[in-house]
This record gives structure tokens, C-alpha cells and sequence, in this order.
């Protein structure tokens, strides 16, 4: 019984830092949040679809930025430095809840890059 404790409970905080999902599922989730709020503005191929919306595909993507950073960026709102166009707070989806936010970003950087 001991031998089958220890691994059990060297694995409890490991499951505890993760949220369960893989990283695939976490796109799949966020292809659809995506869909739903944010195409609109940066279309079907990431590039934008009016005029001063972030390009996700460009050399200057944000994408390069950090998890917590894009996280902020999405959850807050944001403006690109010289853009005159911003982004609402979670894209103008006041129902977005974290979750929905870091799968938007999984989604991303797995259909777009970096």
C-alpha cells in the first residue's frame, strides 16, 4: 500500500498547478471563443479585417509578448502604441471568463505561432 501512496501523492501538486485540460483541448475550446468573439475584428487568417487591428501573423505579432502579458492585454483591453483602434476588455465579451481567455491564447499561438 505504501508503494502505491507515494507516487499518489507526489502527483497531487502537479495536478494542482495544471487546469486539467491539455493544451490541445485549450485550443479546440479557444478556436470557438475565438469564432464567437474575436473574428470580427481580426479575422478568419489573423491579420485583421479593419484597419490598425493587430496582425497576428506578421513579424510584429504580439504573440511574441508573454502568456501574462497577452492574458492582461485581452483581459483589460489594450491599443497599440500609434493605433487608433483598441480592443475592448476581453474583446467586448463581458462573459469571458479566464478560462475562455487563456484558451483564446492557446488557440493562437497554435493556429498562428509562437
Amino acid at each position: 500500500m505504501r508503494c502505491l501512496l507515494i507516487p499518489v501523492l507526489t502527483l497531487i501538486p502537479v495536478l494542482a498547478l495544471s487546469d486539467g485540460m491539455p493544451a490541445s483541448e485549450d485550443a479546440t475550446v479557444g478556436k470557438a471563443v475565438y469564432s464567437q468573439t474575436c473574428v470580427a475584428c481580426h479575422g478568419v487568417n489573423g491579420k485583421g479585417t479593419i484597419p490598425g487591428v493587430t496582425d497576428f501573423t506578421g513579424k510584429d505579432s504580439p504573440l511574441r509578448k508573454s502568456d501574462a502579458k497577452l492574458v492582461n492585454n485581452i483581459s483589460e483591453g489594450f491599443q497599440s502604441p500609434g493605433s487608433f483602434m483598441a480592443m475592448p476588455a476581453k474583446g467586448g465579451n463581458p462573459t469571458l471568463t479566464e478560462a475562455d481567455v487563456r484558451a483564446v491564447l492557446a488557440f493562437l499561438r497554435a493556429e498562428f505561432g509562437t
